[in-house]
C-alpha cells in the first residue's frame, strides 16, 4: 500500500530524493530469508544523515551477515511528516519501505543534544509508543549510541538501550542477543533488556533508579537489582584494522553535506583540550596503518566514483605519517583529478605545507581554531598554540596564495575576561596583517560559538554563561570588526544554552523534551527553525528550570547524572585538569610525553580481560 501511495506524495514535497532510495551501494536483501530487520536511525535529514561516517561504518558491519538487513531511515521534513499524518502512513525505511514498527531493531544515532525532538517524531510517525514503559514484545527494539550516549539521561525513558564506546565492537553482540531472546518464544521484554544489559558496555536505562535531593540535584543512581551493572564501560577497539570497513558506501542520490569519499586514519586524540569532549570519550588514540589508508582509498574511489578523498580524524595532522601519505596520494592520483582534503589541521606551518601539496588538484580554504584570543585563556583550556604559531601559520598560507583564511574561537570560556574576548579581534587584526602588503585581496572570516560545558571534561563542573552575557560579549565583538575584510559571524547564544542544559541533564528533561515535542518543536540545530520560546514553554509547563541544568556551577562531590557512565577516563584525573586549568599549567599530549595518568590504557586492558573472559564462558 505505502509503495503505491509514494509517487503521489513525492509529487508534494520538497526534495523528494531524500525518501526514494535506491541510490549506487545500496543494500537489497530478501526480506524473508534474513532473521533480522535493523533500522539505523539518523535524527536529521538525508542530507546531514548520510554524510555521518559512523552510519556508514555500522550499514556495511551489519549487511556483513547474512541474518540481517540494515536499512537506513531518516528524519522527515516538516512537509513529509505533514503529508505522512494526513495520509494515515508510517515512517518507512529507504531500502524497502518497510514502517518502522515493522522492524526488529531501531538504532538511533545521538549526535547532538538539539536533534532529540526529531527522535521522538520519528518514533511517533513510525508507530512505536515512545516510551519504553508503553512497549510491549510486539514492539521494535529501540537503542541509540553516539557521543550523547555519554549522557543520554534526558532520554532514558525512551530508549530500551544504549551503548557507550564504539559501536563496531558491540553491534553484532546485540543482534546475537536479541536472536537469542526471539528464541525463547514468548518471553517478556523485561528478559531482553535484562540479557542486554550483560553486554558489556551496553546501558538498559529502566535497570536505574534515579533519587534526588530537596534541591534539585542528583542524589544516587542505584540499579534495581544485580542484572545492572552499578557502572558501565565503554567498549573500546584496540585495532582499527580489526573490524570491517566501508570501502562500498551508498552514493547518496542527492548533494550532501559532506560528498566524498572518507577514510577514517586514525581515531581519538591527545592533546587534551580541557573543553573537548571527543577528546575524551575517543581515547586512546589509534592509528590506521599508511598502507592500509591507501588501500582502502583505492577500493573507495573505485566503489564509488568520487573525486575527492577525505582524511579524517579529530586531527589529521597529527597521523604520524601524514606528510608521506599525502604525498603518496597526490602522486597517485592527480593525473585522475582526483583530490584529497584534510578536514582538520594543526596551527603550525607544516599544515600549510600539507595544504600547498593537496591544493595541486583543486584549492580549499583554511580553517584554524585558536580558540581564545590570548595565551592565558589557551592556557586555561590546554590549547597548544601560540600567538606566534597562528601569525607565522596566516603568513605561510597568504604567501603560498591562500586569499581567505577562517579562524575559529569561543567565547564564554571558564575564567575569561572582557579582555580576552576583545583580544580576539585583536588577533584577528594581526592576521589580515599577514596579508602581504600591496598584494589584493586578503580577508579573514571569524567565526564565535558559545562554550558549553560537556559531561566528561574537565570543565563538566563548570556555570555556563547565559544567553545574556553571551549576547553581550558578541556586541562587544561586532563593535571591534569595522574592516570589509574581516567576515564575523557567530551562534545564536538561545542555540547554545539549550544545548547546555541538555548536555548536562538528568532524566527529569524527558518531560521538557515530551512537551516542546507536542508544541511542534523539531530541527532545533538548526538556527531558522528552533522556537526558543516554545522551549521556555515547555521548561515552564514541567516546573523546570533552564539556568538550573546550563547556568549552575557543579560542585566536587554532587553525583552526576552520568556518574555511572565511563568513558574510561577517571574523574580524579578530568578534577585534576581543571585544578591544572585555573592554575593555566600545559598538560602535554601523552603520545610525546610521559603518561598523564588519565585511565583510559587501563580501562582498555580491562575491557579486553572482560571480554577474553566472556568468550570462554
Amino acid at each position: 500500500m505505502l509503495l503505491n501511495r509514494l509517487p503521489r506524495l513525492l509529487k508534494r514535497v520538497s526534495r523528494p530524493g531524500r525518501y526514494i532510495g535506491g541510490e549506487f551501494n545500496e543494500v537489497r536483501k530478501d526480506p524473508h530469508g534474513v532473521a533480522v530487520r535493523f533500522a539505523l536511525a539518523f535524527p536529521d535529514t538525508y542530507e546531514i544523515g548520510m554524510s555521518h561516517l559512523g552510519s556508514k561504518l555500522l550499514y556495511h558491519i551489519l549487511n556483513q551477515r547474512e541474518d540481517v538487513w540494515c536499512e537506513r531511515v531518516f528524519a522527515p521534513w516538516y512537509d513529509m511528516e505533514k503529508l505522512l499524518r494526513e495520509e494515515g502512513l508510517p515512517l518507512f525505511t529507504l531500502e524497502s519501505k518497510t514502517a518502522l514498527s515493522d522492524m526488529d531493531i531501531i538504532g538511533f544515532t545521538l549526535q547532538y543534544e538539539l536533534t532529540y525532538t526529531n527522535i521522538l517524531a520519528m518514533l511517533d510517525l513510525g508507530r512505536i509508543p515512545l516510551n519504553v514503559a508503553d512497549r510491549d514484545s510486539s514492539h521494535p527494539l529501540v537503542i541509540a549510541g553516539g557521543p550523547g550516549a555519554f549522557n543520554p539521561e534526558p532520554m532514558a525513558p525512551f530508549f530500551d538501550a544504549i551503548v557507550l564506546g564504539e559501536g563496531e565492537e558491540v553491534i553484532g553482540e546485540i543482534v546475537d542477543v536479541y536472536s537469542e531472546y526471539r528464541a525463547l518464544q514468548g518471553a517478556r521484554r523485561e528478559t531482553l533488556l535484562r540479557m542486554l544489559a550483560g553486554i558489556d558496555g551496553v546501558y538498559v536505562p529502566s535497570g536505574y533508579q534515579v533519587s534526588y535531593h530537596g534541591d534539585g540535584t542528583v542524589e544516587g543512581i542505584a540499579p534495581r537489582d544485580e542484572a545492572y551493572p552499578p557502572v558501565i564501560r565503554k567498549r573500546i577497539i584496540r585495532d582499527l584494522a580489526s573490524v570491517p570497513y566501508p570501502t562500498a558506501p551508498v552514493v547518496p542520490a542527492l548533494d550532501v553535506v559532506h560528498d566524498r569519499a572518507m577514510v577514517e586514519i586514525f581515531r581519538g586524540c591527545g592533546r587534551g583540550c580541557r573543553f573537548c569532549q571527543a577528546g575524551t570519550i575517543y581515547r586512546p588514540v589509534r592509528e590506521r596503518r599508511r598502507e592500509d589508508v591507501q588501500c582502502l582509498s583505492r577500493k573507495l574511489l573505485k566503489d564509488t566514483g568520487y573525486d575527492e578523498l577525505s582524511l579524517v580524524s579529530l586531527s589529521s595532522a597529527d597521523h604520524s605519517c601524514i606528510g608521506s601519505l599525502v604525498l603518496d596520494l597526490m602522486d597517485e592520483w592527480e593525473k585522475e583529478r582526483v583530490g584529497v582534503s584534510l578536514p582538520s589541521l594543526r596551527v603550525d606551518t607544516f599544515s600549510v605545507g600539507l595544504a600547498e601539496q593537496v591544493q595541486r588538484v583543486r584549492r580549499s580554504g583554511l580553517t584554524f581554531a585558536p580558540e581564545a584570543g590570548t595565551q592565558r585563556l589557551r592556557n586555561v583550556i590546554n590549547k597548544g598554540v601560540s600567538e606566534d604559531d597562528l601569525l607565522a601559520t596566516t603568513r605561510a598560507a597568504f604567501s603560498a596564495g591562500w586569499r581567505l583564511v577562517k579562524l575559529y574561537f569561543m567565547i564564554g570560556l571558564p575564567t575569561e575576561t572582557d579582555e580576552d574576548v576583545e583580544a580576539i579581534a585583536d588577533l584577528t587584526y594581526d592576521v589580515l596583517r599577514t596579508y602581504p602588503r600591496g598584494k589584493k585581496g586578503g580577508k579573514v572570516n571569524v567565526s564565535v560559538a558559545g562554550f558549553v560545558p560537556k559531561p566528561h571534561t574537565p570543565f563538566q563542573w563548570e556555570a555556563q554563561d547565559s544567553a545574556e552575557q553571551l549576547e553581550k560579549k558578541q556586541r562587544l565583538l561586532k563593535s571591534r570588526f569595522k574592516n570589509r575584510r574581516i567576515d564575523y559571524s557567530w551562534q545564536d547564544a538561545g542555540l547554545s544554552v539549550l544545548e547546555g542544559a541538555f548536555a548536562r541533564g538528568d532524566r527529569r528533561l524527558a518531560c521538557v523534551l515530551g512537551y516542546a515535542y507536542e508544541l511542534g518543536c523539531r530541527f532545533d540545530a538548526w538556527s531558522d527553525q528552533v522556537d526558543l520560546d516554545q522551549w521556555k514553554r515547555a521548561f515552564a509547563a514541567c516546573g523546570l528550570d533552564m539556568s538550573f541544568y546550563a547556568q549552575r556551577a557543579r560542585s566536587r562531590n554532587e553525583v552526576l547524572p552520568w556518574s555511572h557512565l565511563s568513558s574510561g577516563v577517571s574523574e580524579e584525573f578530568l578534577w585534576q585538569e581543571r585544578q591544572r586549568a585555573y592554575a593555566c599549567e600545559h598538560t602535554p599530549d601523552c603520545r610525546f610525553a610521559a603518561c598523564t595518568g588519565c585511565g583510559v590504557c587501563e580501562a582498555l586492558e580491562a575491557s579486553m580481560v572482560l571480554c577474553g573472559e566472556r568468550s570462554e564462558q
